[in-house]
């Protein structure tokens, strides 16, 4: 390993993140109350909006999830393994996932924040199937490569 304070320190951020985000998404319910006091869309639209947060934190967790699993691999300094490629693949399909319910909460709250969120996770979703196909094809040169005497 190169650099490994530069590791430990994205080991511990994302950790932190992992962490932090379960405690947000399990607020969300008492967040969007008290917003609900300020702003009539959180009191409006309360339990749509909350459905869909609480929804997209769950995806978001998932993605920060399968990172702290392939972050392990890099640690153990054996990075080019199928079951990363497998988690680049779920990734994108949880950032799919992310951006569609981004859009269904247009109808509820049409802000320019949300076309952002629809965007990144949209290119996140994309970014991780191409990396993921990438991932596939250094794996197989890998294990032809450890095969080769």
């Amino acid at each position: 390993m190169k650099n490994p304070s530069l590791v430990l320190f994205t080991k511990r951020l994302l950790d932190l993140m992992f962490y932090i985000g379960i405690l947000l998404t399990l607020s969300i319910p008492l967040l969007f109350r008290w917003a609900g006091r300020f702003l009539d869309i959180f009191q409006r639209y309360y339990l749509q909006q909350t459905i869909l947060y609480m929804l997209s934190g769950v995806f978001c967790l998932l993605i920060v999830w399968e990172l702290r699993r392939m972050f392990s691999t890099v640690l153990a300094d054996d990075a080019f393994v199928a079951e990363n490629a497998h988690s680049l693949k779920r990734m994108g399909k949880y950032s799919f996932f992310t951006a569609l319910l981004s859009l269904i909460r247009i109808f509820y709250a049409p802000t320019p924040a949300t076309m952002v969120i629809i965007l990144v996770f949209t290119i996140a979703g994309l970014f991780c199937i191409v990396l993921c196909q990438v991932s596939e094809k250094a794996i197989q040169y890998k294990e032809e490569n450890d095969l080769t005497i």
